[in-house]
């Protein structure tokens, strides 16, 4: 992992902390956590965590706090945490027991699970002395019972006519989406009437509360999208924060109502998830056009792509090595939710390549990979770093938009700022793929690929051969002028003039941009390889 001017990019997230808006969200890469799986006491049995078994492992805020290195220093300025709220904590249900957070008694109280006020406090105070920023989830929406009668005194909301009189979801129904319960008869979850002026006023002063007492940065929303759009400007704005919220639906137009004045900052980017699973996978549909055209919907449909949260895995979704048989898909795919517009999210044992299927397999315990240097991990760590690097910089990079240069069946090419990412659904066993890149540098331009630290040179004919001899893996090109100072690659550490002296290097590199020019890139695979290794 390379040196990226730490100090001085940490010194500088350190004047953004608390409040924090969407604009300073933009800049942020997200770790996400499941509480209760990414890291043990001490003295506890490592060996007695079965996802199968659906119940408590044993994480708490504080073994969060007491392992926040190993987040930061694969680059991430972000933590995402499960939802704080007290949740059921009765006889084990026909799905387990609450350990995952979501499944809410008293929305006021914490969950005593995970540790006390104190705890919490603890957990945000280090995060921010960090430098990072503390996301947390919420849920709204609905409440938890074990049957379709519970005792309403338990909850936040104590009397039955602030909830929906009980229906089944049907899910070809936005309306009963919003009014209907989620959840089974086995284990209902009670939908609170969220058009109550009670609850609207209730909501908003535990909401504002919270973010004030815990110092939190931004909120994860869960089922936003089964309460109606218009209670969550006010929700939000008496947060005081960043609101992304939970809204899956591959329906491009309906997901990007969901962001904007009207409703919420941001959503997951879950019509992007799709399409990357569509274009990548193997098995899949390998269908490129379809992430091609995501990102001309994404540009033309969504408010601000720019905040929008990017991701491969969550706890909803089947792990990424449970549906793709090839890590070089994994790391592909990786890098396009780094280098392309939205902020990247990387879930817990993701870069440990995890393989779980759906709920409950894919919320591992973190521990039994002793928190490795692994190769996908060394992976986030460059994305990281160049990424933090060009932002604090420059904002040439985060305040752009991503411009696809060309794609094929086989590869995809965009730029985004001054770097030019190249990617490939080919997988690990060779083939001869050509890729034509055109981008509009002029010819001698020398840029530098991050992930190896080869150099590629844009001839006079405007033409660049980039050469993957050891399977298909990503190709992140940026000009070598833009890395003077950046601790990549063999470039010095410049951690004194962090600010001036790289917005004037990438100024004069984006001075040389000529007339469109031709770069080829050549996926001549000669041997079987992977360039991070298994």
């Amino acid at each position: 992992m390379f040196s990226v001017t730490k100090v001085c990019f940490y010194a500088s997230l350190l004047q953004a902390a608390f409040a924090a808006t969407a604009e300073e969200w933009k800049s942020r890469s997200i770790y996400q956590i499941i509480t209760d799986r990414y890291a043990l006491p001490q003295g506890a049995d490592p060996n007695a965590c079965n996802p199968a078994d659906q119940t408590w492992c044993g994480g708490t805020w504080n073994t969060i706090r007491e392992n926040l290195d190993y987040i930061q220093n694969a680059g991430f300025t972000a933590i995402w945490i499960s939802p704080v709220s007290q949740n059921y904590d009765g006889p084990r249900t026909a799905y387990g027991d609450a350990y995952h957070g979501y499944w809410i008694a008293d929305t006021t109280q914490l969950n005593a699970r995970f540790g006390t006020a104190d705890d919490l406090k603890a957990l945000s105070d280090e995060v921010h002395k960090r430098g990072m920023f503390l996301m947390v989830d919420v849920v709204v929406n609905n409440v938890m019972s074990t049957s379709l009668t519970p005792d309403w005194s338990q909850f936040m909301f104590k009397d039955q006519a602030h909830y929906h009189t009980y229906c089944p979801v049907d899910y070809s129904n936005i309306t009963s989406e919003q009014f209907c319960w989620l959840g089974d008869t086995k284990v209902p979850l009670p939908d609170v009437d969220t058009e109550l002026p009670d609850v609207i006023s209730g909501y908003q002063s535990w909401i504002a509360d919270l973010v004030q007492t815990y110092n939190i940065d931004g909120l994860r929303i869960d089922a936003a999208k089964h309460v109606p759009a218009s209670f969550w400007p006010k929700f939000c704005g008496a947060a005081g924060v960043y609101c992304i919220g939970e809204v899956d639906d591959g329906n491009v137009e309906f997901a990007a109502s969901y962001q904007g004045p009207q409703a919420l900052d941001a959503i997951l980017h879950y019509p992007m998830y799709n399409a990357l699973v569509d274009a990548f996978a193997i098995p899949g549909a390998q269908n490129m056009s379809a992430l091609v055209d995501m990102i001309a919907q994404t540009q033309l449909k969504f408010p601000e792509p720019g905040v929008l949260g990017n991701f491969l895995e969550n706890q909803d979704v089947p792990r990424w090595s449970n549906i793709s048989v090839d890590v070089q898909t994994l790391w592909n795919a990786m890098v396009f939710n780094f280098m392309s517009d939205g902020i990247p999210i990387v879930y817990y044992g993701q870069e440990q390549g995890f393989h779980g299927n759906a709920d409950p397999f894919n919320r591992e315990p973190l521990w039994p990979s002793n928190y490795a240097n692994s190769s996908t991990y060394q992976l986030i760590g460059k994305l990281n770093g160049l990424r933090n690097y060009l932002i604090n910089s420059t904002d040439s990079f985060v305040n752009s938009s991503m411009q696809v240069l060309s794609s094929t069946g086989n590869g995809i090419s965009f730029m985004k700022g001054p770097v030019i990412t190249v990617l490939t659904n080919i997988g690990s066993p060779p083939q001869n793929v050509t890729v034509p890149v055109y981008t509009p540098y002029a010819g001698n331009l020398i840029t530098t690929d991050i992930l190896t630290c080869t150099q590629h040179v844009v001839g006079s004919n405007g033409t660049l051969a980039v050469q993957y001899s050891l399977g298909g893996v990503p190709t992140v090109l940026v000009p070598q002028s833009v890395l003077q100072g950046s601790g990549i690659c063999g470039q010095a550490d410049d951690t004194v003039s962090a600010g001036q002296g790289q917005l004037a290097a990438t100024s004069s590199a984006l001075s040389i941009l000529g007339n469109p020019a031709m770069v080829v890139v050549t996926l001549a695979v000669l041997a079987f390889g992977l360039v991070f290794g298994a």
